[in-house]
């Protein structure tokens, strides 16, 4: 029997009336890459917020490595060893590539802010380490020739390699990737598909919300698909594709030109 990672169980979240995630139950095995696809406003965002603690349930559990965590605040979850990225860029324009990058390393680090100010020599050696640490990760994703240029002035695919590079800086066990190719061009698409799949070859479980069908049936071990906030359908790439349900709700025409 394989490992869980995660699991969810009757999660449900609703603003104004509106059932925008409803009784949603599924199960993630560790170092695999499950995805989450469905239609605008199927409820896929709030899904991931739910998991990470910007939206709070009102109804049912969520349960990392056998540990439930409905009320965890985001950096409890990320201190759990649960990291993300976002459907809109959240990076740091105004601070360099490398920068950004040791922004994420700094929460596993043990230094306290008053050192730093005292610019303590332990403290400085650490920075320097958390920067050395903040290279391999911008190595991982090509970034490393542009570790000392400002984060806004790059190209929005390499801006998307940069907030994954930081969410690794977590050294996560549990990565969720909200739309990693949207807006990407064919080429910046396949890097991030090879790194997603790299990502998962170090061990780490992978979670993603994607609308490119082409990417989520290549990569995907499992995939859950929602409708209106819920689950009609979950399994392998092969399943979705074969599921009348999923095909009328959401995949159509796409679908066919993926498997073609």
């Amino acid at each position: 029997m394989k490992e869980l990672i995660l699991q969810v169980k009757g999660l449900g979240k609703s603003f104004g009336g509106i059932q925008a995630v409803n009784n949603v139950s599924f199960n993630v095995e560790k170092n695999q890459i499950m995805a989450i696809i469905g239609p605008n406003g199927a409820g896929k965002t709030t899904l991931f917020n739910l998991i990470t603690g910007f939206n709070h349930p009102d109804a049912g559990q969520k349960i990392f490595r056998g540990e439930s965590f409905e009320n965890a605040k985001p950096h409890e979850i990320a201190a759990l060893g649960i990291a993300r990225t976002f459907q809109n860029l959240s990076i740091f324009g105004n601070l360099t590539t490398c920068q950004n990058v040791m922004v994420g390393r700094h929460t596993r680090s043990k230094g306290e802010f008053f050192c730093s100010a005292l610019g303590l020599t332990r403290v400085i050696k650490q920075e320097k380490s958390i920067r050395r640490e903040a290279l391999q990760f911008l190595e991982f994703v090509g970034l490393a020739d542009k570790a000392d240029k400002m984060a806004g002035n790059l190209p929005y695919g390499e801006q998307k390699l940069l907030e994954t590079a930081r969410a690794l800086a977590i050294e996560p066990e549990l990565l969720l990737l909200d739309e990693p190719a949207a807006g990407l061009n064919d080429k910046e698409t396949e890097d991030m598909s090879n790194i997603i799949k790299e990502i998962q070859k170090k061990g780490t479980t992978v979670l993603l919300v994607e609308h490119d069908m082409s990417l989520v049936m290549n990569i995907s071990d499992h995939i859950l698909v929602l409708n209106y906030g819920v689950n009609i359908a979950v399994g392998t790439p092969e399943d979705i594709q074969k599921n009348p349900l999923v095909i009328k709700a959401y995949l159509g025409e796409e679908l066919d030109e993926c498997i073609a």
